[in-house]
């Protein structure tokens, strides 16, 4: 079963590099790659995990669409 990524009261806070990636719909190595060239924002280490933040993806979101809901 496949789980949804919405925001929801249940919604995880920070996503792992692979869950980044379905969201956006792209490969890991993609996320990696943006993190790597400073793209995508908010990325912090947690041990061997890289996490980012649900609320700043959501802001960089709104950003990259110029402030509409992604």
């Amino acid at each position: 079963m496949k789980r949804s990524l919405a925001v929801t009261a249940e919604s995880p806070q920070y996503l792992t590099t692979e869950e980044v990636a379905e969201r956006y719909r792209t490969a890991p190595g993609t996320v990696r790659y943006w993190k790597h060239i400073g793209y995508i924002p908010g990325a912090m280490k947690r041990g061997r995990r890289t996490l980012y933040p649900v609320a700043v993806l959501d802001a960089w979101d709104a950003e990259q669409t110029g402030g509409a809901a992604a």
